[in-house]
């Protein structure tokens, strides 16, 4: 049973997992169902959305690459004076609050504010993406570590990723795709090897899903050639051979390259 609501009415940043509505937390979908206002991302999928109430108020502070609707400051007071309203506002997210998703941010203003705050986690698209097409992200022959990394920020070049990626390990991307020939480019620049194998998730868990694979050599022109668009992960490491993923492989020699990996 969810909890009686307060005067002060209750924060609930919610994750709504990785795309298929079928992955969403039991408590996700019960708080969906008795919210009073939704507020959710762009990348929470028009399924997920559905299972809304059509009595329920929604607020969409989509963000996309350099464009926002709602800078990330306006949407922290929104929630806050909502809750301090009375209301029971659920914050929907993508994937998992706390995987790239701000939750803490957001997190970090209820408390500020006094208000009432509960995280209720989701799958993040590291996991459901990989799991969809059968890449385990952990192997006892391929890797023991795994990191994830945004290939968005800024500076991107001068972030410190040594170590993140080479033998033994996986790195896992998220909204690298406007970036993919900067990351291979950074990522060999730092010594990982040309050849490691690299697949390229679009649109992870849904029923129109790709699973692409190359070397991270040919990384941003696979990107490009075969016009993938977010959302959409990168995942680097020799774990990727081991994906139900079609071979895309552009570059003179790659073909031959991969095989080595199997």
């Amino acid at each position: 049973m969810e909890k009686t609501p307060s005067p002060s009415g209750k924060l609930w940043l919610v994750g709504a997992g990785p795309g298929d509505p079928d992955l969403l937390t039991l408590r996700a979908a019960r708080l969906l169902a008795s919210a009073d206002l939704v507020v959710h991302d762009g990348l929470v999928g028009d399924d997920v959305l559905a299972l809304i109430p059509p009595h329920v108020e929604r607020i969409s502070v989509a963000k996309q690459r350099s464009r926002h609707t709602m800078k990330q400051e306006l949407i922290n007071e929104l929630l806050v004076r909502e809750t301090l309203a009375g209301k029971q506002v659920v914050r929907l997210k993508g994937g998992d609050p706390f995987i790239f998703g701000r939750g803490g941010e957001e997190l970090d203003a209820a408390r500020k504010a006094g208000v009432s705050c509960e995280v209720v986690p989701g799958i993040t698209a590291a996991m459901g993406c990989a799991a969809q097409a059968g890449l385990p992200l952990t192997h006892r022959d391929d890797a023991s570590a795994v990191s994830f990394v945004a290939g968005q920020c800024k500076d991107l070049s001068e972030q410190d990723w040594s170590g993140l990626a080479g033998h033994g390990r996986t790195l896992v991307i998220y909204m690298g795709i406007a970036t993919a020939t900067a990351i291979a480019d950074k990522l060999i620049a730092d010594g990982v090897s040309p050849d490691l194998p690299v697949a390229v998730i679009e649109r992870g868990t849904t029923a129109d899903a790709r699973v692409l694979r190359t070397l991270l050599t040919d990384l941003g022109d696979l990107v490009a050639r075969e016009a993938v668009k977010s959302p959409a992960l990168i995942i680097v490491g020799k774990v990727a051979v081991r994906a139900d993923a079609l071979d895309c492989l552009g570059a003179p020699g790659v073909a031959e390259k991969l095989g080595n990996f199997a």
